[in-house]
């Protein structure tokens, strides 16, 4: 059976078509105005073609300009390598150094990688790499934060799938590079009974939690069960049910000490609503096995990093 919750993705997981399709869109936006009623039929960009008549390599060297954990520098030289493409120039016209790996905390005044190649294709690039590299490392910089927060503690520190259409598995990747763990990958990776799948199934009381959970056992036997409960009363008939996991959504303090002693350990635990960073510590000391947040990713904000040309 799948683990309620998963290791923190690394970039070997992730799809490669996948992220070279969010890469093709970003230039086709950024050069094509992809989107809009009328797009230009091809890439087209007058401001870089003034430089384009140099075949001189220009350098440049992506920068902190602030505290920061990195995430997302992989992506530097797929975009690069995608703007070459639609310039006709190879692979090898540019080269990407990267300084520091994803994950890696830096100061301000840090360089992230240097790059070197036409000056047009980098001009044509930088936009679309910086956008990538700025969302990624800004929830991995904010994870970090949340991490760190929680002091000395065993619980874990999970997102959501309150995640950008599109860009999820990306967006989850920097949870992991800022300390923390992937909760729902998807829909398709576990049962989860919330309280609008109950009444949805019109299931009601504690029998008849029971009722979906032994449901859910028989139609999918190779899934994980992860039960929301909002009140202490739900709580026995799911232990009684044998799920596998449970989420206390909106507890107050009190009634999570009181659920915890319920409970006694015998099913992994993960606090969820009203989290937030202030009161991070105090709920990360209750002792749940879990804390979900999605403020890792739709609160996070974009780190300053400068495309620094030598």
């Amino acid at each position: 059976m799948n683990p309620p919750v998963s290791n923190p993705l690394r970039w070997t997981d992730l799809d490669p078509p996948s992220v070279y399709q969010l890469i093709a869109r970003a230039l086709a936006e950024d050069g094509a105005g992809e989107g809009l009623a009328n797009p230009l039929s091809s890439f087209f960009d007058p401001s870089t073609a003034l430089v384009e008549s140099s075949e001189k390599p220009t350098s440049a060297s992506l920068v902190a300009r602030q505290k920061l954990v990195v995430a997302g520098l992989p992506i530097v030289s797929m975009v690069l390598e995608k703007v070459a493409n639609r310039k006709n120039l190879p692979a090898a016209s540019f080269r990407v150094d990267t300084k520091v790996k994803d994950g890696t905390a830096l100061a301000p005044g840090e360089t992230l990688a240097t790059l070197e190649g036409p000056a047009s294709l980098l001009l044509s690039g930088e936009r679309t790499l910086l956008n990538f590299l700025q969302h990624l490392s800004g929830i991995a910089t904010q994870t970090h934060c949340f991490v760190e927060a929680m002091g000395e503690t065993s619980t874990r520190l999970l997102d959501t799938r309150k995640t950008t259409p599109g860009y999820r598995f990306l967006e989850k990747y920097a949870v992991g590079c800022g300390g923390g763990y992937n909760h729902r990958l998807g829909l398709f990776d576990r049962i989860m009974l919330k309280d609008n799948h109950l009444s949805a199934g019109k299931f009601s009381g504690g029998e008849a939690l029971e009722d979906a959970i032994a449901k859910a056992r028989r139609q999918f036997p190779d899934l994980p069960v992860q039960v929301e409960v909002d009140e202490l009363s739900q709580i026995p008939p799911v232990l009684a049910a044998r799920a596998d996991f449970l989420m206390l959504d909106n507890f107050s303090d009190e009634d999570t000490k009181t659920a915890l002693k319920l409970i006694k350990g015998q099913i992994p635990v993960e606090l969820s609503g009203g989290i937030t960073l202030s009161n991070l510590a105090t709920k990360a000391a209750l002792g749940a096995d879990y804390i979900s947040t999605g403020a890792l990713v739709h609160q996070a904000t974009w780190p300053d990093i400068g495309l620094d040309w030598e």
